[in-house]
């Protein structure tokens, strides 16, 4: 069994109510509901959440919300892997156990149905145990600057001065959508970040991080600019 697990705890500080606040028309949550049911992916779509209004909200958009996430797993220091984890041993304990697990996040609008879809090709097609989405840094980090105490600034690889930016080695950073793996990988917490996980790679126009009110205006704006393209 495939299914997915969309993390939304109810506790955002940056942005209060993130998960559900209304982003171009809809509860941010629900265009990731909608990604999962659409890709044909999964049996089943399931939100890990401590909070009764996004558990309501998951279902009115066709989720389910079959536990109530554990109040220690719902804290401002808890990592993705630990509630994958637990929803998928939920299911096992359940008497559904799952073989492949996907973690998307409620926070990505930009999820699209056919980047799920190539995301378990990639992961079935390597032999691996996870496979997300990845885009490009939009400059070489190889040229990053930091600035120093003394408000100086201090190159982190000085040696790449001269070097030009078409001769450096293209870098990439987690766009922050889909994890696919494998339950076994899950249940294990094997590291996603690692050799044994496989990119998708996707374009930067359609990547964006919302981490804070800026991100989020950001966010709505390239939404829909990308709405009128269509």
């Amino acid at each position: 069994m495939k299914i997915a697990v969309i993390p939304a705890r109810g506790g955002s500080k940056r942005i209060p109510r993130k998960n559900i606040k209304p982003f171009c028309g809809k509860p941010m949550i629900a265009w990731s509901i909608e990604a999962a049911l659409a890709s044909g992916c999964f049996e089943r779509v399931i939100v890990s959440t401590d909070d009764p209004e996004i558990a309501a909200i998951a279902s009115q958009y066709g989720a389910e919300a079959p536990f109530t996430r554990p109040e220690s797993l719902s804290d401002d220091h808890t990592g993705t892997t630990p509630v994958i984890r637990h929803a998928t041993d939920w299911m096992s304990k359940s008497g559904a156990p799952a073989t492949h697990v996907c973690c998307i996040y409620a926070t990505a609008p930009f999820v699209r149905p056919i980047d799920i879809q190539d995301g378990f090709v990639a992961l079935e097609n390597a032999d691996s145990d996870y496979a997300f989405s990845v885009t490009s840094y939009a400059f070489p980090i190889q040229r990053a600057v930091k600035i120093t105490p003394q408000n100086r600034v201090e190159m982190f690889e000085p040696d790449q001065f001269q070097t030009r930016s078409q001769d450096l080695e293209e870098a990439y950073h987690d766009a922050a959508q889909f994890y696919w793996g494998t339950a076994d990988a899950w249940l294990a917490e094997r590291p996603i970040f690692g050799a044994a996980s496989v990119p998708v790679i996707l374009p930067r126009h359609r990547v964006q991080d919302i981490d804070t009110p800026e991100d989020w205006t950001t966010a709505e704006l390239m939404f829909k600019a990308m709405d009128i393209q269509k």
